[in-house]
């Protein structure tokens, strides 16, 4: 559930008609739900209440501050998978014994900063990583708690891009070998084992992969009893779908429901990695329309958002529901809606019913607020866009538009080519 819905024939967004945002702050434009966020986290907290759990949002999937404070302040960590990532955590006030960091590659001065800073754990995805914190730790005096990544190999029946606990992809170490990586662990100086961890993939919409997964990680923790390691900690990842088009994913509720009865019997804490789940349906993207003409069996809808803005329709051929922000009647029109990156991938709909717009209307992209921002950029040269927070009858911008001198900030031309 959200609250981004119709009064009459206005959009909203809890109690403020879209269109006095966009008056305010221009498009494009990112418009955040601050009743939604706190709603979706709320919706974990209370299913997992039975077992001691962290919740650590998966900052990947919008990374603002204001976000990260919000979540922060309602007693979420945080599941990091870089050294900026950790910054943008820690400057928004989580606790470092609240962060987890994940990530294939994780690079020798990121691995410093996280041992300095003190952070839960590290989710290891291989013993020359392994050997590498240890190292590092070492160096420094310090030891390094860690938990290792295990792919179970299981089947998470979500989009190839991201499912992540098969054998053919890259994250995790395979679960038949855990347990001689874990002995090795066991036996570095600056190393203390003190968690397992598995994440199988994003967008799942079943219960059965988390529930599959977490019954091969359990024999892996009773194998590691047996030989004197004890686990503290039991992170199953993140991954959970929310609904863009007609998914009918599980309530966090419904996971729990299955979880909680195999994990009972063990004294563990849970760790949670949600991202998606929480902010996907909290944040919307607010684009113009610019012109519009007809093609050979359809007509383009040209806005000013682009895939710079949202990259998940043309990395994923991912849907977006797309509403007018003012409701038109009259007859729908076969569309494309495509913004103005140089690019034939640069779409955010394609063969759509959709109202039959007219420039200087307004559209709103739903579902935008997981990997929208977050995964932008600066490609053909345009500003990101502006990024608001409402809650309640008040509104906050939380990121200014970028400029076109933001664009060249940091750069530097050579003294010999000013000649």
């Amino acid at each position: 559930m959200h609250y981004f819905k119709y009064k009459g024939n206005i959009l909203y967004a809890e109690d403020i008609p879209i269109n006095v945002l966009v008056e305010q702050y221009g498009t494009p434009l990112y418009i955040y739900s601050a009743k939604t966020l706190r709603r979706h986290l709320k919706a974990y907290t209370d299913s997992l209440k039975a077992l001691p759990h962290i919740i650590c949002y998966a900052v990947k999937a919008n990374s603002n501050a204001a976000i990260l404070r919000l979540l922060g302040s309602m007693g979420a960590g945080a599941d990091v998978v870089s050294g900026g990532e950790l910054y943008r955590a820690l400057r928004a006030g989580i606790p470092a014994g609240k962060i987890v960091y994940a990530g294939v590659g994780k690079r020798d001065d990121e691995i410093e900063y996280a041992l300095r800073k003190r952070i839960l754990m590290f989710n290891v995805e291989s013993i020359e990583e392994l050997e590498n914190i240890n190292h590092i730790a070492g160096k420094i005096k310090k030891t390094a708690p860690v938990a290792l990544r295990i792919n179970p190999d299981i089947d998470p029946e979500t989009h190839p891009y991201i499912s992540t606990g098969l054998k053919k992809n890259k994250f995790g170490i395979p679960i038949e070998t855990a347990l001689e990586f874990y002995k090795q662990a066991k036996q570095m100086k600056h190393i203390r084992v003190v968690g397992i961890h598995k994440h199988i993939g994003s967008q799942i919409t079943k219960v059965n992969p988390f529930v599959d997964a977490l019954e091969r990680i359990l024999i892996l923790v009773e194998h590691l009893k047996q030989e004197g390691i004890h686990i503290n900690y039991l992170d199953i990842g993140g991954g959970l779908g929310i609904r863009y088009n007609d998914e009918e994913p599980p309530h966090p509720k419904e996971l729990a429901k299955q979880i909680i009865p195999l994990l009972k019997k063990h004294d563990l804490t849970l760790v949670v990695e949600p991202g998606r789940s929480i902010v996907g349906n909290a944040g919307i993207l607010v684009t113009r329309v610019l012109y519009t003409k007809a093609g050979f069996d359809r007509k383009f809808i040209i806005v000013d958002a682009g895939m710079n803005d949202l990259m998940r329709p043309s990395l994923y051929n991912a849907f977006h529901q797309i509403l007018p922000v003012k409701k038109k009647r009259g007859k729908k029109v076969f569309a494309d809606v495509v913004g103005p990156i140089c690019e034939t991938g640069d779409f955010l709909a394609k063969g759509r019913e959709l109202p039959d717009v007219r420039r200087n209307d307004f559209l709103a992209v739903m579902s935008a607020g997981a990997y929208g921002f977050s995964m932008s950029s600066n490609y053909n040269s345009r500003p990101r866009p502006a990024e608001v927070l409402v809650d309640g009858n008040m509104h906050y911008l939380i990121r200014e538009r970028e400029t076109y001198r933001d664009l060249v900030r940091g750069e530097k031309i050579p003294d010999t080519l000013k000649e």
